[in-house]
């Protein structure tokens, strides 16, 4: 396959990248800091929600907001590299404390159009993208102080998956897990295994010295890890690694996804993070309420 990044990657470029691990979802969220200023952004934050008692929190988002004062940063962005079905963000939170723009891929709209019917949102509810400040294209690119940052449309696991490239980093979201563990599941809506396989090789059309940062990890023998590179990607990966062909992946693909049960967060989550992580209206007793549609997947 005739793989084109829409970019050149400056690999020297290193931002500095902090990592904070969300244990009840398996969750990396990362600070990444232009080591040339005091500019930085967040990727992926969760906001915490215990779902038997319907208890939000933001015990996680609290501690990167303290790291990022500590240190005397400005946040510039918030970045979600999809709409997560696995744990809810925790970006306005964060915005309203230390500013910043929040911004996800172009196909998010497509991702609203499908969930409000699910959800049964209303015509209040906008299927524009409009609830976030940014909607990126593929192959944009954003300042982050001195640094530019690039998105790369990424889609198979969802229509709207983004992966930023930051200088020697790529955020890769759920498209690529480390390599003891493969790739992300094809099988919610709007999600196709055979997109995924050509999405995974233009991250791996990458620089093999380029870092990748995973949004979730599932360890069998291991501790936790978070950080890989294109090259051990391209090698090891038992998925994707080279030599592995497109219909082979699909098939695999396919097959383990028919077997997987749905993310435990999977509702809660598609309602606020379609909204940009802002929780839906209160109604007239004051109270915010989530949905649950039966037999939604059916």
């Amino acid at each position: 396959m005739n793989v084109k990044i829409p970019f050149s990657p400056d690999l020297s470029v290193q931002p500095e990248v902090k990592a904070f691990f969300d244990e009840a979802t398996e969750t990396f969220s990362y600070v990444v800091r232009d080591p040339a200023s005091t500019s930085c952004a967040v990727i992926d934050s969760v906001m915490n929600l215990d779902y038997p008692s319907g208890t939000t929190s933001h015990r996680g988002a609290d501690e990167i907001i303290a790291w990022i004062q500590e240190n005397d940063l400005t946040l510039e962005w918030l970045i979600e590299t999809h709409v997560h079905a696995d744990h809810l963000t925790a970006a306005p939170y964060i915005q309203e404390r230390l500013g910043g723009k929040i911004g996800i891929g172009e196909n998010i709209t497509v991702v609203q159009d499908v969930f409000a019917g699910i959800f049964n949102t209303g015509s209040d509810f906008k299927r524009d993208g409009s609830q976030f400040d940014v909607l990126f294209s593929d192959g944009d690119s954003y300042q982050i102080g001195e640094m530019t940052a690039y998105a790369i449309h990424t889609p198979g696991h969802t229509p709207a998956c983004m992966t930023h490239v930051i200088g020697d980093a790529a955020f890769v979201g759920d498209t690529l897990f480390m390599p003891d563990v493969g790739t992300a599941r094809a099988d919610f809506p709007g999600g196709d295994a055979r997109i995924l396989f050509q999405s995974i090789s233009r991250v791996l059309a990458l620089p093999d010295n380029t870092r990748l940062y995973m949004c979730h990890d599932y360890p069998e023998n291991r501790e936790i890890s978070f950080e890989t590179t294109v090259a051990d990607e391209k090698k090891s990966n038992i998925h994707v690694r080279e030599g592995v062909e497109e219909n082979e992946f699909v098939k695999m693909r396919e097959a383990r996804d028919a077997t997987l049960d749905m993310p435990t967060l999977i509702l809660p989550s598609l309602q606020v993070n379609m909204r940009a992580g802002h929780l839906p209206p209160e109604e007239d007793n004051g109270r915010v309420y989530l949905k649950l549609p039966l037999d939604a997947f059916k």
